[in-house]
């Protein structure tokens, strides 16, 4: 982040603002903005794709500006024999599939508080009172068991995905694999850090979305080394430099 500086903190600055227009556009429809604030945990490596690429420069001793984003988002392999084919797409695959989950996830979230909720949710206060603070059914529970239940798979099949198809030519069944690998062999760390990832991501979020300027950045950036630090790529052909 000291790094690259700016470029960093704008990606987290994005994020922020785009908080807090879902927050203005849809707070007195809290039982659609829950779904909407925590289906934000399921987008979010793909988000980051971009910081990813900041930290592989860093890394490669290339330059970190505003180019290397731009190259990720709008070419992300220079040099391609054919961008038609599935391997150029399969970061674009991924993230349809991961904005699937995440309004699959709304959808289900916003059913389950409309439908079961004993008052209408509106806002912030009537969430609290009517599905946290409810004193009759479990409401609330069966709430983040149906969340949890769709996050895990996903945060399984995503935790360092990304940042191997940003890095390596693979396709994407076999990143999806090589993360689900890594779960496995360090289930407890892995659970460590997908809490510590949702942890500071909701206190981004507490703090009128203006924590998630530094947070953003610094949880992309330390996904990138998670990933170093986790897979051994090296047999791996490598994609271009962007």
């Amino acid at each position: 982040m000291l790094h690259c500086g700016w470029i960093s903190l704008a990606h987290g600055l994005t994020l922020a603002l785009a908080g807090v227009a879902i927050v203005a556009v849809f707070y007195q429809r809290f039982w659609l903005l829950a779904g909407a604030l925590s289906g934000f945990l399921l987008v979010a490596p793909v988000l980051a794709t971009s910081l990813y690429a900041l930290s592989r420069a860093r890394e490669r001793g290339e330059r970190t500006d505003s180019q290397v984003v731009l190259k990720t988002w709008l070419n992300w392999q220079r040099n391609h024999a054919s961008k038609w084919g599935n391997d150029y797409w399969c970061l674009v695959q991924f993230g349809a599939l991961l904005a699937f989950a995440g309004t699959g996830w709304v959808l289900t979230s916003a059913a389950l508080i409309t439908l079961l909720a004993p008052a209408p949710v509106l806002n912030p206060l009537d969430f609290f009172q009517h599905v946290v603070l409810a004193r009759h059914g479990f409401l609330f529970e069966l709430w983040l068991a149906v969340g949890g239940v769709l996050a895990a798979p996903i945060f399984a099949s995503s935790v360092i995905a990304i940042p191997l198809l940003l890095d390596r030519r693979l396709t994407l069944l076999q990143a999806v694999v090589a993360s689900w690998k890594v779960i496995l062999a360090n289930p407890v760390t892995m659970a460590l850090w997908a809490a510590l990832i949702m942890v500071l991501t909701l206190l981004g979020m507490g703090t009128f979305m203006l924590g998630l300027i530094v947070l953003v950045p610094l949880l992309g950036h330390a996904s990138w080394h998670a990933y170093r630090e986790l897979v051994d790529a090296s047999a791996l052909p490598e994609r271009e430099p962007l």
